[in-house]
């Protein structure tokens, strides 16, 4: 073990001055997310110069690649989140065991829910909003994304495995390598090739595997702190239970976004195919959105976990409001971007139709109004999914797109008709957001107990740490 090392990664996470450590792991993270929001913009983008409805079948089809990133998610999320506690007590042997099942883990569930995708996919997407005319596009690219699913699920846990340890960096280069590929093959496999949709979903493959491929180098080399190796799986059920009860508020979020985005379609599909085209051209764009403070939040994760486990309690508080500032001050410059300049930004997708500029672009402004109150729930959530506080970090995972938009997608639309749709999401971030707070001040003073409680361990955790 390389001891020198170790050391050095747990003095750059308990010593950093705060706002320069969350910058500089937060911002390979928002790059990455970014790129990766951009890349999946760029199938909508390139799909969409085939037709409104080959446009909607990338929006149709969200809700399967939601389902895989669920628990993508929450197995990355769960082993990254134990892993940086560990690494803040010492223990890298657990951290080792963790990440490597946590991999493991990933190629299993990636085979199957593909192979469960393909035997019902039809139904599936005719359930999720596929219309007579969308559901050929939709077939012929999921047809082909779902072979994608075991990289896809795999690239998930190795980026939490790279950035619980700090290396946001590394996993910046991954992901941004696999994004510019995506982009650069769409058009080459849509238009070249003549492949049309299914060209859209060969090149996320590609790039995918390519990202798999650069990830993985990094994760065996001298760069990582966590030692990845076969004979480290665990076989038992305990590892992979405690992976999951940590990782359940990322599956609820994402799994829940895929029921949602269902519900919405199956609502928005009775008023055309450009009604769904623009429903689906604004999530790719919010979601980019959502991309700034989810990749703060990430870079927030390793720091708050190690030094919660190294009982440096003045630092997790320092951690969330720099988390809390920043995130909303970027959320609140992209939401201003994408509020002045939506019809434009729509016009970029489906030029030659004016319906989907204009209900996209009131969709968009609505969103982007309320946006930047996310930095609240995001950061809340994350703080307690990062300390294994299971309970809390799973209900406020279910606020956003269970407790609030659900109910609301099914009442609003019947009592405000069209307009009932358009505003669901916003209301249901507003109020997602309010609920958040209560939960925020209840931990930080359930904290302020443990660090009376616990004042001399923190001094045992760092010995510890110099004498390995």
């Amino acid at each position: 073990m390389d001891v020198s090392k170790n050391q050095k990664q747990y003095d750059l996470m308990t010593k950093t001055p705060m706002v320069k450590l969350i910058l500089r792991l937060s911002a390979p993270t928002i790059i990455s997310m970014m790129i990766s929001s951009i890349y999946n913009m760029a199938d909508t983008f390139f799909v969409s110069q085939l037709g409104t409805s080959a446009s909607a079948a990338v929006g149709v089809v969200f809700p399967l690649s939601a389902v895989l990133q669920a628990v993508g998610f929450m197995i990355g999320s769960g082993s990254g989140s134990r892993i940086s506690i560990y690494l803040g007590e010492g223990k890298t042997e657990e951290a080792d065991q963790t990440a490597s099942s946590g991999l493991f883990a990933s190629v299993i569930s990636g085979i199957l829910i593909a192979l469960l995708f393909k035997m019902y996919l039809t139904p599936i997407l005719r359930f999720v909003g596929a219309t007579e005319t969308i559901l050929p596009y939709a077939e012929s690219y999921a047809n082909y994304i779902l072979i994608g699913f075991p990289i896809m699920c795999a690239s998930f846990v190795m980026n939490h495995l790279l950035r619980c340890q700090g290396k946001t960096a590394l996993s910046m280069i991954g992901i941004t390598a696999g994004g510019i590929l995506n982009i650069i093959l769409d058009p080459i496999f849509i238009f070249t090739f003549d492949l049309g949709i299914a060209g859209a979903a060969i090149a996320t493959i590609l790039s995918q595997a390519i990202s798999l491929i650069i990830l993985l180098i990094f994760l065996l080399s001298r760069h990582s702190v966590l030692k990845i190796s076969l004979r480290k799986i665990s076989w038992k059920f305990n590892t992979y239970s405690v992976i999951i009860r940590i990782g359940a508020p990322s599956f609820l979020r994402q799994g829940l976004a895929s029921i949602s985005s269902s519900l919405l379609n199956n609502r928005v599909a009775v008023y055309g195919d450009s009604a769904v085209a623009a429903f689906s051209i604004v999530g790719r764009v919010s979601f980019i959105i959502m991309a700034v403070m989810l990749g703060v939040g990430q870079g927030f994760q390793p720091v708050v976990g190690y030094n919660y486990g190294a009982r440096n309690y003045k630092r997790v508080r320092s951690a969330y409001k720099v988390t809390l500032i920043i995130g909303c001050a970027m959320m609140a410059a992209a939401a201003c971007i994408c509020f002045i300049f939506a019809p434009d930004i729509m016009a970029v997708f489906r030029p030659d139709d004016p319906e989907v500029i204009r209900i996209g672009a009131f969709i968009l402004r609505l969103q982007s109004v309320v946006l930047p109150f996310m930095s609240v729930t995001v950061s809340t959530n994350m703080l307690h999914q990062s300390l294994a506080k299971n309970k809390e970090a799973t209900f406020l995972a279910l606020t956003r797109q269970g407790v609030y938009f659900i109910p609301l997608i099914l009442i609003l639309p019947s009592l405000l008709g069209f307009l009932g749709i358009q505003i669901t999401q916003s209301i249901a971030d507003i109020l997602s957001m309010l609920t958040a707070i209560p939960f925020a001040v209840r931990f930080f003073r359930i904290m302020k107990q443990e660090e009376a409680e616990y004042a001399d361990e923190a001094v045992l955790v760092t010995n510890k740490i110099s004498e390995m």
